[in-house]
């Protein structure tokens, strides 16, 4: 599923960023045990671990100001100069917290540096999507845009593969003690290391001709009022499918893994390990969705993965929570990745169909960040206080996502009425 060579730079430039922010927010939470005890010490550790999801959520608070700022900069200056901007805020809120001192050390300002980093990779975050899914739509040969904009929601999941790959070997390396004096800090400092070569290929890339076009016409109105006046069905059924994107991501790849240790008592080794195995399916099920997408319609592959996790995902739970093995927990996560990637590897092409060019990169980053903030950033904090006091039930995140399901399910009907692309409804 190699992408042709013309294309490889477009999917490179556009996909780095997020490669950065997903592996920031995944080693965040495979971490989070590790950063309650620095920065919210407790003699309830159930109390600090949701503290520091609460702080993981916080960034998504900022996402729909750096949403609407970033993206609307994006329909104006470029999809060029929003990915540069939007990779230099987030390379910024990595490095300080990988920097940032600990409650030992600084007492009460640690956890507001903790959160001034959660705040900047949001900011950051808001922008990103629009302006990277719009890009690669509008790089996309003719009959391609699902194969090239899969590249967006793969590139998540090889940013998971990285995240627990390096959680995984930096957990059976250290003791104990090391991992939670400086351990886990390495991983937000191999994140560092991305940002640099991210700089490079965008620099390198063109804007697109579609919207060199679209700069040439006179406009007398500002994307935002522009997408709020003329394109409110657009949003709304963008926001529906966004509902499905956010949750299914956030409690089946990002939460899981943390939520399999506490609930069902896994160890943090085998929790990464099946993250890492199940997220190899995710990229290859993205990518297949997107050309599946492109040849019997974007709908069809959507209500296939919407359908998938409204009926499977409780099972699976359950048989997790009555066989809590290694091999089960393999199998679980990977059919949960494979569910995920069906519905989300279409979902950025589907979000560039609702929206014309003029508009496009606000109107993706506004309806993703909404749905993000409302409905996934604060879903591990949630449902980790839900399953505390549920005993570790597993109806608290199975619950949760198939309400989203029902959302996306009816949402798809109202998507194949207001998609742009006739062809691919």
């Amino acid at each position: 599923m190699a992408p042709r060579t013309g294309n490889r730079g477009a999917i490179l430039g556009a996909c780095i960023g997020n490669l950065l922010e997903w592996y920031d927010f995944t080693v965040y939470a495979l971490f989070a045990t590790y950063i309650a005890n620095s920065f919210f010490p407790s003699r309830d550790p159930g109390a600090a671990l949701v503290k520091t999801f609460l702080t993981f959520g916080a960034g998504f608070v900022i996402r729909p100001i750096g949403a609407a700022m970033i993206g609307a900069y994006g329909d104006r200056a470029g999809r060029k100069a929003a990915l540069l901007l939007t990779i230099w805020i987030m390379a910024a809120g990595t490095l300080l917290i990988a920097a940032a001192p600990d409650y030992a050390t600084i007492g009460v300002a640690a956890p507001w540096l903790l959160l001034l980093g959660r705040l900047l990779q949001g900011f950051s975050a808001g922008g990103e999507i629009g302006s990277a899914s719009a890009f690669l739509a509008e790089s996309a040969p003719d009959g391609a845009r699902g194969r090239l904009a899969a590249w967006q929601e793969a590139s998540m999941g090889m940013s998971n593969i990285l995240g627990a790959l390096v959680a995984f070997t930096v957990s059976s390396s250290l003791s104990p003690a090391q991992m939670q004096h400086w351990g886990w800090r390495v991983p937000f400092i191999i994140g560092l290391l991305i940002a640099p070569a991210g700089l490079l290929l965008r620099r390198s890339l063109h804007e697109t001709s579609e919207f060199e076009l679209e700069r040439t016409r006179h406009r007398s109105v500002t994307p935002l009022r522009s997408v709020f006046g003329e394109h409110g069905a657009a949003l709304l059924v963008g926001f529906g499918l966004s509902i499905t994107w956010a949750v299914a991501v956030y409690v089946l790849n990002i939460y899981t893994p943390v939520y399999v240790q506490h609930a069902f008592g896994f160890t943090a080794q085998q929790a990464f390990a099946a993250s890492l195995i199940g997220n190899v399916f995710f990229v290859l099920t993205c990518l297949a969705a997107g050309r599946l997408s492109d040849r019997l319609g974007r709908s069809t592959i959507l209500t296939a993965g919407v359908l998938a996790l409204l009926i499977a995902v409780l099972p699976l739970y359950l048989w997790l929570q009555a066989q809590p093995t290694a091999g089960v927990l393999i199998i679980v996560q990977s059919c949960f990745c494979i569910m995920v990637a069906t519905f989300v590897g279409v979902a950025p092409a589907a979000l560039a169909d609702l929206f014309p060019t003029g508009v496009r990169a606000t109107g993706i980053s506004l309806v993703y960040n909404a749905a993000f903030v409302i409905f996934g950033g604060f879903a591990p904090a949630i449902l980790t206080w839900f399953t505390q006091q549920a005993n570790g039930s597993a109806m608290a995140p199975a619950g949760y996502v198939m309400c989203a399901a029902l959302i996306g399910l009816a949402t798809v009907p109202f998507f194949t009425r207001s998609c742009r692309n006739e062809n691919l409804r």
